[in-house]
C-alpha cells in the first residue's frame, strides 16, 4: 500500500512570520517560521513585508516566496509542538501563484 504524498492545499498569513496551513490529509497547522529563517535563502524572509509575499505553489504543493525559498510540507507538518498552535475552527484560504505553477519543475525545486 502506498502512502499519499503530503501537500499543502491552502496557506494564509496570520502574523509577521506565521502561517496557517491546511494539508491534503486534512491537518491544520499554525506555524511560526521565524526560528527557521537562517542562511542566504531564508534571510530575506526575516523582513515581515517580504515574508507576507508567500504563495502556494499548486504544482509543488508547498509554500514559496519570490526568491525561490520554500519549505517541504513534511517539515512544516512535523515542526516541534512548541512551534505549532491549534487553529481555531477556521481553515486557511488559498493564496496561489499562477507564476509559480507555470515555472518549470527544475526552478521550483531549487
Amino acid at each position: 500500500m502506498s502512502k499519499a504524498i503530503l501537500r499543502i492545499e491552502a496557506v494564509e498569513l496570520v502574523g509577521p512570520h506565521s502561517l496557517a496551513i491546511r494539508f491534503n490529509d486534512g491537518a491544520l497547522r499554525r506555524v511560526n517560521l521565524f526560528p527557521e529563517l537562517e542562511g542566504p535563502v531564508f534571510e530575506p524572509l526575516r523582513d515581515p513585508e517580504y515574508f507576507s509575499r508567500v504563495v502556494l505553489d499548486p504544482v509543488a504543493g508547498t509554500v514559496v516566496w519570490p526568491n525561490g525559498a520554500d519549505f517541504a510540507p513534511e517539515f512544516l507538518r512535523e515542526l516541534p509542538k512548541e512551534k505549532v498552535a491549534r487553529l481555531r475552527g477556521r481553515s486557511p484560504t488559498v493564496r496561489s501563484s499562477r507564476r509559480a505553477a507555470s515555472r518549470p519543475a527544475a526552478e521550483r525545486s531549487r
